[in-house]
Parts: C-alpha cells; structure tokens; sequence
C-alpha cells in the first residue's frame, strides 16, 4: 500500500509509523485511520517485527486531533459509525500482541491523545501538550478517551480533563500518570528507540504473555486475573523459548530467543 498520510518503515525490529500531515498538525482524517489500520495490520502479520513506535512528523505534534473540516459533516448516522471505526482501529493497536511506544513529541489532543491511551507506553518530549477537547466543539471523545483515561488516571482526572477541554503540560501529564517519562526533544526518539530495544531483547512470547495478562486482567476481579496469569504462566512453561532463557541464564550467556 502507498502511504499518502502515514510514514511507514521497518529495521532492526522496530515498525515507526509516523503521521505525515504536518501542515494540519498532523490531524486524523478518515484516509489516515484507513492506512493507520493497514500498517497495524502489516505489524501484527511480521514475525520480524518485535514493537511499534508511534510519532508525528514536524516539532510541533504527535496527533492535534480529528480534521474538524471532515468532522463538521458528520450526521448522526455517519458520527457513530466514523466512531465505531476509529475505535476498533485503536482497539487493535491495543490487542495485537505486539507492544507499542508512543513518542508524543508535540500536541496530542482528542484522537490524538487517545491514540496515545491506547498505546502500551507513553513518552512525552517536554514541548508536549495533551488534552481531551472535544467538549469545546459541542461533542465528546469518540475513540475510546472517556473509557481509557479513567481506567490510566482514574475517574477524577478524567472527568477534569473531559468536561474542561483543557490542555496539560507534559510535567502535568508525568504527575497524573498519563505518560511514563518526559524527555527533551532532541532526546525523545533515543529514549523511545531504547525502550525498544530493552523489549526485543526478551523472549517474544513471554512479553506477548504479559501484556496480555495485563491488559485483560485489568478488567477482572483480582481472583480472575491471577487465575490468567497462572494459565499464562503454564502456557509460557511450555515454549522453546523458556527453555532457552533458563539455560541461557545458567550458562552465563544472552539468550536467543525464536518466539516458539
């Protein structure tokens, strides 16, 4: 697929997928969620691919949100719809099995700060703006921001940020635990590149295991997510890959793992 909306490139482990609209801060549209989906799609399917890095071209946004010229046209038939879909591209960034770094380098506001929700990891560069303002526009957050900011955050920050509209700093963001670590500009790719690279290193399965364990725990009661874990846990006794890592660790050498 030609990407008109989307960087899209693969080394060394790592898929970037970076959103190519500079001139609109880099604005979700209908044709950028479309090719969002078939890049996720391509990383899911490439055993070569380990974990995803998500930016936003130029210095000044991740992700500013919808295009409000396409949103302004929405029906009620059509909004609902435009949601749904939007929701389940995120939703499978969010379930592939593959982690995800999100490096928010500038504005990452509405679908842009709910992109980085779903995201397993967030990183913010200190020029970073973040925020939920579809309230000032008359609507609400339609990719997930309500349901995924209060499960990150709590219902308190939530509700603040939702009902205000307002923007935080990425300071702000670090306190209230929407994002893991705050950078320099300059610094913020390195990091997120580094993290990376800390993942690969481990065994493909297990961390696919843990997120998922995660992921899905999290909307259990405690009993039935330790339950998964358990299961998991026997599932990951099972592979090639946790006998390599054992006795890799007994021989005092790295391990090569094969994610079977």
């Amino acid at each position: 697929m030609a990407y008109e909306n989307l960087l899209y490139q693969k080394r060394d482990g790592i898929a970037y997928i970076t959103f190519n609209r500079p001139k609109v801060l880099n604005a979700l549209n209908r044709k950028t969620i479309e090719e969002l989906h078939h890049a996720l799609l391509d990383a899911r399917d490439d055993e070569s691919v380990r974990v995803l890095i998500l930016t936003g071209a130029g210095e000044k946004s991740f992700v500013a949100g919808a295009d409000i010229s396409e949103l302004a046209l929405q029906t009620p038939v059509k909004g609902k719809e435009f949601s749904l879909y939007g929701q389940s591209v995120f939703h499978l960034l969010e379930t592939m099995g593959k982690p995800s770094i999100c490096a928010i380098n500038g504005f990452a506001l509405g679908g842009g700060c709910e992109m980085a929700l779903t995201c397993t990891i967030r990183i913010a560069s200190k020029t970073a703006r973040l925020g939920q303002p579809e309230v000032k526009l008359g609507i609400l957050p339609g990719y997930g921001g309500s349901q995924r900011m209060a499960r990150l955050c709590g219902k308190g920050v939530a509700h603040e940020l939702c009902l205000t509209g307002e923007m935080i700093t990425a300071d702000e963001a670090l306190r209230i635990g929407l994002v893991n670590h705050v950078y320099e500009p300059a610094e913020l790719l390195p990091a997120a590149e580094a993290m990376a690279m800390k993942i690969i290193a481990n065994g493909p399965l297990a961390v696919k295991f843990a997120m998922e364990a995660i992921e899905q725990g999290v909307e259990m009661p405690q009993e039935e997510g330790l339950f998964l874990e358990a299961t998991l846990f026997g599932v990951a006794c099972a592979t090639e890959d946790m006998r390599e890592g054992t006795k890799a660790f007994l021989e005092k050498r790295p391990p090569q793992f094969k994610g079977k």
